[in-house]
């Protein structure tokens, strides 16, 4: 401490430190159980918003040389001496039989951070048939008034269930480590009844035991999550359950699990807690700007970065001008008593938080704004996670009636924020996402059988250009190549880039070389995908599409440290046109060294080999002779009534490929929009759920999540309906994304494009007409499945044009399914149903 003091029986002091300062009473070893006590009390003042944790100390039995401490944390003091009075079972598993001592530390700045002044005085048993005393009442100090209770919300939030899994890391003085595991069946956990457990060499009393450390991992947001590299899960720190600097709204003692609960509001029990957002997607934050809640939210391009990493989102601001925003829709808020989310922050961290309520009828733009600065708030950092409230109370002039909106802004340093959430009552209460596990899939393998075929040596790296068959090798540009020695270092952070070595300009049959294995030696990542390339039926390199087709498999299933073996059998093309081997679908920032690739009749003993997993059918083109399919995705719900009259104009039906989540967007109109369109006999087809390069996801489960979604969001909005036809966002195209949809979909088509109007790149700049000639060219080269959105003005206006040029080909328009073969698809117009 920096000073103690007594006067009157009261103890007064001023902490150092939030991290290092205690006070502690130990007694002789104490039966509460025998002698009826039931909880302990005491008074206590600290700043206003104030949070204290106190440490409970118990033995097996009072011969016992060792102690186990509990903890429990008080949060929203009242800046005023206050009774505290806990029941001892809120300790949980503590043995109430021999109780020897309580610790109290975690002294939190409060509201003002300039009042640092704490009183402790008369710590008590209480037996339990007595009543809690009443707060002292010092001279010149009055009762607060009571609060006015705000009506229930006129409808409720909801939250879907779930397990979650707690695991909680101590280090005790000494090097020791106790873990605890707990389980419990929803997103929600009470914050302000933390509790953990360790266990503590006993010295002869009276002496000092420091209170447990914490771990002082660096902050996982050090790696860049989705263009920097996927660290490990053991990379990055766990979320610490420490003291927290939390402001609550009222002096108000933390509810329990377990025994007696004490609620701030009667109506809180009826209120659930409403997320506002988990941090689940990079894409939904920052492509389609949604939050949990699929209301609007950006930094409008203010931030340095906005980086989405395991249910956590970092901004990096560029400068003091940065904000971020997150609406809720101008909601009934009068039954929750704030928000509540973990933060890390740097020590010396200070921002903005701004409360906007809407001003008049929902939907008008005028908001009433409350702004508070974090030190207002009573909040400090120092680079760990910890969790914070935004207690409305203290936000003065908002209609909770018409909550709009939080503002964040005036950063100075990269801050980490954790999932957000509204909380009931003035009990905070933290969103916990559900654990997420790996999906799982087939696993097993097979002794690898030998092939009859010699060896092909395909490249071994001497040089940038050509391979050892003499044929082409190199990359898309982005990739990082190195020729040395031999081997080619290769180092990329997208997934939809691809190196490709040829075994043909045209074709080549590799029949000849089934049973046989591809080889490929390397070190580094194996977190990428391997291709066989299909040429087209003419092996035509100026007819589209070339390739044709290819499959993908995930390189890592097949591989030890060193080697990749490969069956040829796995690659589901038709092997008689063979172009090359391409590698792409990297999601690891880590190199990869190749040394060789070849194909070989036997792999080492030992080495067996995994069961092909189904990947779809992917396709570049139509499958019907003289068929052709504009095939649509999504655009600016302005523009889609003018899109249903050309097309409608032109008697022709299409494919319409939509993104999952703007479909439960009431604002969009995309469902009704696309319900008209279904009517009238178009395609709804997937195209993810909030449109990311999927294979570029860091796991199986993130893929997951997008597809679940989408089918679900599809489902809902189409009466049951589950398409098995997908477009990838970007085109990006692996093995994992391929494999999880076919896991999902029983074999689904995975869409590309054959013809691209090219309206990403032409459809604003000064020569929107390019967008004709692009799709002039890929029409003349053969491509017939179309790529274009209906976003712009100038691309819809073509719409008309494209469709005659189309026509004069002599091609039949139709949807994709149908151009596909689909014997599930609707009868063409001149067949018989």
């Amino acid at each position: 401490m920096n000073s103690t003091a007594i006067d009157n029986g009261v103890l007064t002091f001023t902490p150092n430190n939030i991290e290092v300062s205690y006070i502690y009473e130990q007694f002789n070893c104490l039966d509460s159980v025998a002698t009826n006590y039931d909880s302990i009390s005491f008074n206590i003042k600290g700043p206003e918003a104030a949070s204290v944790s106190i440490e409970l100390q118990t033995v097996t039995d009072c011969s016992a040389t060792e102690y186990q401490s509990f903890y429990y944390t008080v949060n929203g003091l009242s800046g005023s001496l206050q009774t505290i009075n806990i029941p001892l079972n809120s300790w949980e598993g503590a043995n109430l039989q021999g109780v020897v001592g309580f610790l109290w530390y975690g002294f939190s700045a409060g509201l003002t951070g300039t009042d640092n002044e704490w009183q402790l005085d008369n710590v008590q048993f209480l037996c339990a048939d007595v009543p809690p005393p009443d707060d002292p009442a010092p001279p010149g100090t009055t009762a607060p008034p009571e609060t006015t209770e705000p009506t229930e919300p006129t409808s409720k939030p909801t939250d879907p269930p779930a397990t979650v899994t707690t695991t909680i890391t101590v280090t005790v003085p000494g090097g020791g480590v106790t873990t605890t595991t707990t389980t419990s069946g929803g997103h929600w956990s009470t914050s302000t009844t933390t509790r953990r457990t360790t266990t503590t060499k006993r010295p002869g009393r009276p002496t000092t035991t420091k209170r447990p450390t914490w771990p002082t991992d660096p902050p996982w947001w050090d790696d860049d999550p989705w263009w920097g590299g996927w660290p490990g899960d053991d990379d990055r720190a766990k979320p610490q359950v420490t003291v927290t600097a939390t402001a609550t709204a009222a002096p108000v003692i933390s509810s329990i699990k377990q025994g007696p609960v004490v609620t701030a509001r009667a109506e809180s029990a009826a209120c659930e807690h409403l997320l506002i957002d988990d941090w689940v997607s990079q894409s939904r934050l920052t492509f389609l700007y949604y939050n949990a809640l699929l209301k609007s939210t950006s930094d409008d391009g203010t931030m340095k970065s906005v980086v989405v990493n395991h249910n956590r989102v970092t901004f990096t601001p560029a400068d003091t001008d940065s904000y971020f925003y997150s609406q809720v829709g101008c909601i009934d808020a009068r039954a929750y008593g704030g928000i509540s989310l973990r933060i890390n922050a740097p020590a010396g961290t200070t921002f903005d938080v701004q409360l906007s309520s809407t001003k008049g009828k929902c939907g008008t733009e005028q908001t009433t704004d409350a702004i508070l600065t974090t030190k207002q708030l009573g909040w400090t950092f120092n680079g760990k996670e910890q969790l914070y409230s935004i207690p409305f109370s203290k936000f003065e002039g908002l209609d909770l009636s018409k909550f709009e909106m939080i503002f964040i802004s005036n950063l100075k340093k990269p801050v980490t924020f954790g999932p957000m959430a509204l909380y009931c009552g003035n009990t905070v209460v933290e969103y916990i996402p559900a654990a997420t596990a790996e999906p799982s899939g087939p696993t097993e393998t097979v002794p690898a059988p030998a092939g009859k075929a010699t060896t092909l040596v395909i490249d071994k790296f001497a040089n940038s250009e050509t391979n050892a068959l003499g044929q082409w090798h190199g990359a898309d540009e982005g990739m990082t190549l190195t020729f040395r020695n031999n081997k080619m270092t290769l180092k990329t952070n997208d997934s939809d880039l691809m190196w490709v070595t040829q075994v043909s300009d045209k074709c080549r049959d590799l029949t000849e070389f089934d049973g046989s294995y591809l080889h490929i030696a390397y070190t580094g990542s194996n977190l990428f995908t391997v291709a066989l390339q299909q040429h087209n039926e003419k092996c035509n390199n100026d007819i589209y599409p070339y390739p044709e087709t290819w499959d993908s498999l995930e390189a890592s299933r097949y591989a030890s440290e060193t080697d990749i073996y490969i069956p040829l059998s796995h690659f589901n093309v038709d092997r008689k046109r063979a172009i090359g081997f391409a590698f792409k679908g990297f999601y690891s920032q880590t190199s990869t060294v190749f040394s060789k690739i070849e194909i070989v009749n036997s792999v080492p003993k030992g080495f067996t080999i995994p069961e092909k997993l189904p990947s779809g059918t992917f396709v570049f083109a139509c499958k019907r002779p003289n068929s052709f399919a504009f095939a649509i995705d999504d655009g600016d719900p302005v523009f889609a009534q003018q899109v249903m009259k050309t097309i409608e104009d032109e008697g022709i039906t299409v494919t319409f490929f939509t993104v999952g989540a703007p479909l439960r967007d009431p604002t969009t109109n995309l469902s009704a929009i696309y319900n008209e369109m279904a009517a009238k006999g178009h395609q709804i087809a997937l195209h993810s759920y909030t449109h990311p390069p999927l294979e570029g996801l860091p796991d199986d489960a993130a893929i997951d999540w997008e597809y679940t979604n989408d089918i679900e969001a599809v489902k809902e909005t189409f009466n049951g309906l589950t398409p098995k036809y997908f477009r990838p966002p970007f085109g990006t195209e692996g093995a994992r994304m391929r494999q999880r949809l076919a896991a999902l979909i029983d074999e689904p088509y995975i869409v590309q494009w054959s013809v691209d109007v090219e309206d990403w790149l032409w459809a604003e700049s000064d020569t929107p007409e390019k967008q004709l000639e692009a799709f002039k060219r890929d029409v003349a080269a053969g491509g017939n499945i179309v790529v274009m959105h209906y976003l712009y003005n100038s691309t819809v206006s073509y719409l008309k044009e494209f469709i005659q040029i189309a026509k004069a080909t002599g091609k039949q328009l139709m949807r994709v399914d149908q151009c596909m073969m689909d014997p599930n698809a609707p009868p063409l117009p001149d067949e018989k149903a």
